[in-house]
């Protein structure tokens, strides 16, 4: 099963998708897409590492994610991808587009006995139209891919001021 969370910036999003790969079964891994840049999202990522269970794995593929993907489908582990917009920033600054690559690697948590999939991913252009092209090169990238993935996903919420919203 594959599930596509979105949300803007602090909406809720992470924590909605937390509850929900706990609450699917079996085993699992987080997939964390956030590099540290600065101290302000050290101290973010700190504060999710500091909430979620010890005991779980956590990942950092980078670029790879498509088979970090594979290898937890393969393994039969359920999956938390958290959160695709530093995917989506970080295949931009590589200068290649990947999300042929995700969307195949997905392919491995379909059907009724596969692995969940939880993908979180910020939902863009809410706002005014971005005012330089990088911003706005990102926005259309980050939007093509929720496009995508909305449309490959058995279910999509979106979360609002930490109200979900079920879409599909």
């Amino acid at each position: 099963m594959i599930r596509l969370v979105l949300g803007g910036e602090k909406s809720g999003k992470s924590d909605m998708a937390y509850g929900l790969f706990l609450e699917a079964p079996g085993p699992g891994v987080i997939l964390a897409m956030g590099r540290a840049r600065d101290e302000g999202f050290r101290r973010q990522i700190l504060a999710h590492r500091q909430s979620r269970d010890p005991g779980l794995p956590v990942l950092e593929p980078g670029l790879e994610l498509g088979a970090a993907l594979r290898d937890a489908s393969v393994r039969g582990l359920k999956v938390l991808v958290d959160s695709l917009d530093f995917w989506v920033f970080a295949c931009l600054e590589d200068g290649r587009d990947r999300s042929e690559e995700l969307a195949l690697a997905l392919e491995g948590f379909r059907g009724a006995d596969a692995p969940h999939c939880l993908l979180v991913s910020c939902e863009v252009g809410l706002g005014p139209v971005a005012a330089t092209s990088l911003v706005r090169r990102f926005s259309r990238a980050q939007g093509a891919l929720n496009q995508r993935l909305a449309a490959l996903a058995d279910e999509v919420r979106l979360c609002v001021a930490g109200l979900p919203m079920r879409l599909k």
